[in-house]
Formats: structure tokens, C-alpha cells, sequence
């Protein structure tokens, strides 16, 4: 079976490097060449919480959009996002591309609306694929970051994963 390109966007707001690392393990147990943005630290959009780490991850994969995604729920599970008394986000994981796709995959939009949406999505985007073209707005993400007005606080936070310092310099 051939490969295909995936962007995943990563986040959590409890216990937030456990839950990214663990999500990172879980990952790189099954995608290949798994290459990690940096991390940001972002207040919450749409929710009552404290504040998140985000990232991007880009990969490849040989399996379908619905059992990458089926994956990434159970990833999302084991972590905890579904417990009944949770309280926050341990682990969010989304499919933000998946090769050239546009459209309503049972449910699943691609590519994913917050790409454009929100900072703590388009930054490490346009950093970890700066000049992959938006498959709509027909721009690389480093032009769509560079020409965006979203107004969203985001600060780069010191990250290591296996042994790896994900964030370094950032301007």
C-alpha cells in the first residue's frame, strides 16, 4: 500500500508534557517519519480552562482516513479524554491534512477549518511544512502565517521528546 502525507495537530491542558509525549509515543508506534513543530503555549478557544500546549506533527501513513482517525480516538481514550470526570483536555489529536483530500469524510472536513482559524495551528504549521500549499486557499502556510491577523497570544515553550529539544529559537 502506497504512503500518504498526514498533519495531526497535538494538545492538552492537563498534565500537558505527559500527555503530548504520550500521545507522541503512541504516534510513532504505527506513522512513519514522524516530525514534530515546536510547542506553544495558547490560552483555551472555545472552552473554560487553563492554558494548552499545542504542536503539528507530520507523518506518513499507510492506512485509511478513517482508521488513522479510529486510531487517534482510541490514542485520545487512552489518555483519558473521555472519562466521564475529567476535568480539561488530557489530549486532543486532529487530522489536519491527509495527503491532497478536500471535503466531508463521514463527518471528518478536510483540510480542517482551524488551520486558518487558529494560531496555535497555523504557526506550527507553517513552521514544520512552510511551503506545502493550502489545498483551498492555494497559499503556502509560511504566507498564510506571515499575512494572518488571528488574535491569538501564543508563546514557545522549552519541549523535549526521546530525547529530542523540539523547541529551539523561534521568531
Amino acid at each position: 500500500m502506497s504512503l500518504t502525507p498526514v498533519y495531526l495537530g497535538l494538545g492538552s491542558n492537563i498534565e500537558r508534557e505527559a500527555h503530548l509525549c504520550a500521545g507522541l509515543d503512541a504516534l510513532a508506534g504505527f506513522l512513519q517519519d514522524v516530525r514534530c513543530s515546536a510547542v506553544f503555549e495558547s490560552q483555551p478557544v472555545g472552552i473554560k480552562s487553563g492554558p494548552f500546549f499545542n504542536m503539528v506533527v507530520s507523518a506518513w501513513t499507510d492506512l485509511p482516513l478513517m482508521e488513522l482517525d479510529r486510531r487517534l480516538k482510541f490514542i485520545e481514550a487512552d489518555n483519558g479524554r473521555y472519562a466521564p470526570d475529567r476535568k480539561g483536555l488530557p489530549l486532543d489529536i486532529d487530522v489536519l491534512l491527509y495527503g491532497d483530500l478536500v471535503g466531508n469524510f463521514d463527518g471528518l472536513i478536510l483540510p480542517r477549518a482551524e488551520i486558518l482559524k487558529n494560531a496555535f495551528v497555523l504557526w506550527p504549521l507553517s513552521l514544520i511544512a512552510p511551503d506545502l500549499v493550502h489545498p483551498v486557499a492555494g497559499k503556502s502556510f509560511q504566507a498564510l502565517w506571515a499575512e494572518s491577523s488571528i488574535d491569538q497570544v501564543l508563546a514557545p515553550v522549552p519541549f523535549e521528546w526521546n530525547g529530542r529539544q523540539l523547541t529551539r529559537d523561534i521568531v
